[in-house]
């Protein structure tokens, strides 16, 4: 993942949710789109719950996601 495309997805701060990972922009922790795919919730209900993720930055984030599991050897 490049750094460029990384801060357009995720950021961190320390004075933003004490250091959570985010989705850029926003207060939304990334954690919270894979809660909602693990619990059997759409993409579309998760960004009509969370109106400020947008669209490209959840299927950017979820396509880096599998990507990396892709690589894995779990």
């Amino acid at each position: 993942m490049s750094s460029e495309v990384q801060t357009q997805i995720i950021s961190r701060s320390p004075n933003v949710l004490s250091g959570t990972s985010v989705f850029a922009g926003t207060r939304v922790p990334v954690q919270t789109i894979i809660d909602y795919v693990a619990g059997g919730h759409s993409l579309d209900e998760f960004l009509d719950d969370f109106p400020t993720v947008r669209r490209e930055q959840a299927l950017e984030l979820l396509q880096q996601i599998k990507e990396r599991l892709g690589d894995a050897q779990i």
